[in-house]
């Protein structure tokens, strides 16, 4: 598999409430096939299953389980080498940091961010070798 490079979009989410609607709905419309990420815990979720396209060798998303309505969305996310420097640079440009740095058991850390309109994207490194 290709590494992307850095500064561009690399992953999506899709978070619900409902991921068993989900599932069938993407699955049926776009052919996507959903895997249980048992080794990656997302903070404030209930589960998390990475999404893979037909003829992919690697995920390119994935579906959060939402616990309640409140928290669906459906945003990109984009690769960087420094989390906390891109914070940092979003409020430096006029935007906000929606939800500060976290990091999952296997360290992958991520964001989320606003621009200066209020749309919410992520960004992430993954986890290291």
């Amino acid at each position: 598999m290709a590494i992307p490079a850095f500064n561009t979009v690399a992953w999506f989410q899709i978070g619900t409430d409902a991921p068993d609607e989900a599932r069938r709905f993407y699955g049926d419309m776009f052919g996507w096939r959903f895997d249980a990420d048992a080794g990656s815990t997302v903070p404030g979720t209930d589960g998390y299953d990475l999404v893979s396209y037909a003829g992919a060798d690697e995920p390119s998303g994935g579906l959060a389980h939402e616990r309640d309505a409140g928290g669906t969305h459906a945003m990109f996310l984009v690769l960087v080498q420094d989390v906390d420097a891109a914070c940092a640079q979003a409020e430096k440009c006029g935007g906000k940091v929606a939800a500060s740095t976290m990091a999952t058991a296997n360290g992958l850390r991520f964001a989320y961010l606003e621009d200066p309109s209020g749309n919410r994207f992520g960004v992430f490194t993954p986890p290291m070798p």
